[in-house]
């Protein structure tokens, strides 16, 4: 259709980007720096991702009037990788008596060698979450000579919470404290993300705005009165931060977001984070554009 000389519109059409990590892999797989960008990199995402078709800028010669930013995180159950190996130390379960025949001295009492249980991430995640639904906190696996986890010939294997919990700690491919006690009202991921990273709109590389990401509360998603859910913001599109001014993108002028974390500490342990989880930063506002 062809464009109409000398006549723009105005609409309200926000403009969006974010980071994706699938499912079994980590954030480090995709950003390994201590800065996550956004709308730098936009080829080869879905429509999903982003709504951008040009890196840092708008489409064609569009102009934008930014009135408010979001940072949108998802709440998604992470699934963990089957390709990580991971040892549990654990004790052997008792083995049952067998009353000797009479007039027999009762045979020496032996112990069964202890672990370590060799399995994978994926299977020791709901080892955990099986000892954790249990009355006493504990797991029991049949293992073989090996150590790896079998279902006839084994010895039986007891695995506690703490055990568990110390040796994904212990993983240097395991996920975060955060995803190993999900929902505990005490740490979330998406607490970890806002609490303790710095976000920064620039316009034509020049800051714009640079605040703690907390200051830009997400206004959409899933909302929940329950206690051990977490969300930034409750769900409405007025309750987010908008700028007193609107800011201006002109025409063929480079923007992006930058989300930084500062502390070296907490970059480690927010790389380790397992997907599926997204990201978006969605500049709400007005597209001028041409008619067509």
């Amino acid at each position: 259709m062809a464009i109409v000389q000398g006549i723009k519109e105005k609409v309200h059409l926000p403009i969006y980007d974010s980071l994706a990590v699938k499912a079994e892999e980590q954030l480090k797989s995709v950003e390994t720096s201590s800065i996550l960008k956004f709308f730098v990199n936009v080829q080869g995402k879905t429509k999903l991702e982003t709504n951008l078709q040009s890196a840092s800028l708008l489409p064609h010669y569009n102009t934008f009037e930014a009135r408010a930013m979001r940072v949108v995180i998802s709440d998604l159950p992470p699934e963990f990788s089957e390709k990580v190996d991971i040892e549990i130390d654990g004790e052997p379960a008792p083995a049952a008596a067998t009353p000797p025949a009479a007039g027999t001295p009762p045979p020496p009492a032996t112990t069964p060698p202890a672990g370590p249980l060799k399995t994978n991430l994926k299977r020791a995640m709901e080892l955990l979450e099986e000892a954790r639904a249990s009355d006493n906190g504990e797991a029991t696996v049949s293992v073989d000579a090996n150590g790896e986890e079998t279902e006839t010939g084994g010895t039986d294997l007891i695995l506690m919470v703490a055990t568990i919990e110390s040796a994904l700690l212990d993983l240097k491919e395991g996920p975060p404290k955060e995803q190993i006690h999900p929902n505990n009202g005490a740490g979330t991921i998406i607490g970890k993300l806002i609490y303790n990273t710095v976000t920064t709109l620039y316009v034509g590389e020049k800051i714009m705005i640079q605040m703690p990401t907390w200051f830009f509360p997400a206004g959409a998603g899933p909302y929940s009165e329950k206690a051990n859910v977490t969300t930034h913001g409750e769900p409405s599109p007025t309750a987010t931060f908008r700028f007193a001014e609107p800011i201006f993108i002109d025409r063929q002028q480079n923007f992006r977001v930058e989300i930084e974390i500062p502390d070296a500490d907490t970059q480690k342990d927010v790389q380790k984070i397992y997907g599926p989880l997204n990201i978006w930063v969605v500049l709400d506002g007005y597209m001028t554009r041409d008619v067509q």
